[in-house]
């Protein structure tokens, strides 16, 4: 583990000011993947805002993130380093599950807001990683730092996070390209007509209420998940393992509502009955399976159910007993 000693003032920002000319070799590639090669120093979320922001262009014209470069074109512009000076560190408590000095695997306690936002400037996981590792307040986004993937405030469970800003892009480039293995356990309402199955459906935002994700058969994005049933009790409710093959907002939530069964205590995509004996939404991210993107190690890591989980486990099985599928 890194020191967490820092001298006052935080870590200073620094800006990239350059101009290149596009050669046959670099034509084709994407706007912002040439300047991940030629700014290895900054992250991708600091360049892709750049580009976002206006402050790149392309022989004088701004150019989307995916604009694909010409011969000859030239590439100018500042990329600013920003730093997270306004994000304090907090010593929060969280299990830590794996570390080194590029990455570190912890347990998402349930109720924890993983970054800074509207209204949680303060005791978000964010805050927490910045004090265990001060360092990590240089890498990525300058509102996320070291944040490769994230959860849900109620959902429980493992979290990769990269120390360093190299790693930052390897780890959110596996993500992307579905180099990993995500597993999940949900308890959810009921209990799924098959034991296990792959369900492929389109997810994007609400047509009406646009706080909320839904199945979307025109326009949304693609997502996929694996389930299997590992417990019922009673018919009433099942416990599942599910796996992701992406990584959509609110997926599992939506896609097993979208089966008649939605995630217990989940009070935006589930039915109110029954909810108030659940303390939080029962969804928790139990396995990441992944390589080392330094040491090319394969890393196969869990995390326990958190207390409040087993708990309800146990009652359940107290009121309904439990029934194990093979």
């Amino acid at each position: 583990m890194e020191s967490q000693e820092e001298a006052d003032g935080g870590f200073k920002s620094s800006e990239r000011c350059f101009q290149v000319t596009i050669d046959s070799v670099q034509a084709g590639i994407r706007l912002d993947q040439f300047l991940v090669q030629i700014i290895p120093s900054v992250s991708r979320a600091l360049i892709s805002t750049a580009i976002r922001d206006g402050h790149i262009s392309v022989d004088g014209a701004c150019r989307k993130n995916s604009y694909r470069l010409k011969e000859g074109e030239t590439i100018s512009g500042l990329v600013e380093k920003s730093e997270l000076g306004h994000v304090e560190p907090e010593k929060i408590d969280f299990p830590v599950l794996y570390e080194d000095e590029f990455l570190m695997l912890l347990s998402k306690p349930p109720g924890l807001v993983v970054h800074p936002g509207s209204g949680n400037s303060r005791g978000t996981l964010v805050n927490g990683l910045v004090h265990h590792c001060r360092s990590i307040a240089a890498v990525g986004d300058s509102m996320r730092p070291g944040i490769v993937h994230r959860l849900d405030k109620d959902t429980s469970g493992i979290m990769v996070v990269a120390k360093q800003d190299f790693v930052h892009r390897a780890l959110v480039d596996s993500f992307k390209n579905r180099k990993l293995v995500k597993e999940y356990i949900a308890l959810l309402h009921g209990v799924p007509r098959e034991r296990r199955g792959r369900l492929v459906a389109s997810i994007g935002r609400h047509p009406v209420n646009r706080q909320k994700m839904a199945i979307c058969p025109v326009g949304g994005r693609h997502a996929v998940s694996n389930w299997e049933v590992l417990q019922e009790f009673a018919g009433r409710y099942s416990l599942v393992k599910v796996g992701i093959e992406t990584g959509r907002t609110h997926q599992i939530r939506v896609h097993m509502a979208s089966l008649g069964c939605p995630v217990a205590g989940d009070t935006v995509y589930g039915p109110n009955r029954d909810n108030h004996i659940f303390p939080r939404q029962m969804l928790h991210a139990s396995r990441l399976v992944f390589r080392h993107p330094v040491k090319d190690e394969p890393l196969d890591l869990t995390a326990d159910l958190w207390p409040d989980f087993q708990e309800i486990l146990e009652k359940l099985d107290r009121q309904y007993g439990m029934e194990g599928v093979q």
